[in-house]
């Protein structure tokens, strides 16, 4: 089945919304989704779209000092294992570059074995920082600089 990567608009996150158990299971990320990151940064906000609906999502925007921030991934529950999480950072590191990115930065949760596996097989340094978001509250920063365009 042919899938297409193309930006996201507001109609897509509530799509994602609707379904948001099939991209995260049991965790509930539904207030992460802020329609605002689609509306003032629909270029680098991303979904992959099949005949059958949406696989999967990437989220992000690149900030004044030139970093490409996945704020989130996702992949569908029937699309997980197909390279489709490698194909959306692709798409967003090309958007990113063309607003001059020169490197990515993501962050997870330090039980998320995962993303942290997801991330390391994407070429991305981790570091955890101890009180990232708040008392006894670790982060899993992820880092990759891009090559120069």
């Amino acid at each position: 089945m042919d899938v297409r990567i193309e930006s996201a608009d507001v109609t897509d996150l509530h799509q994602v919304l609707e379904d948001h158990a099939r991209y995260w299971g049991e965790r509930d990320l539904r207030a992460l989704h802020l329609a605002a990151l689609v509306q003032e940064f629909g270029s680098t906000c991303l979904i992959a779209r099949a005949d059958d609906g949406i696989r999967g999502y990437l989220f992000g925007f690149v900030t004044p000092d030139h970093t490409g921030y996945v704020h989130l991934v996702a992949t569908r529950d029937d699309a997980r294992g197909t390279g489709l999480g490698r194909s959306l950072y692709s798409a967003f590191i090309k958007v990113a570059g063309r607003q001059g990115a020169v490197r990515l930065k993501a962050i997870t949760s330090v039980t998320n074995e995962g993303s942290i596996a997801f991330h390391r097989s994407l070429g991305f340094d981790a570091r955890t920082v101890e009180d990232y978001d708040g008392p006894d509250r670790p982060r899993v920063i992820f880092t990759r600089e891009l090559p120069p365009r």
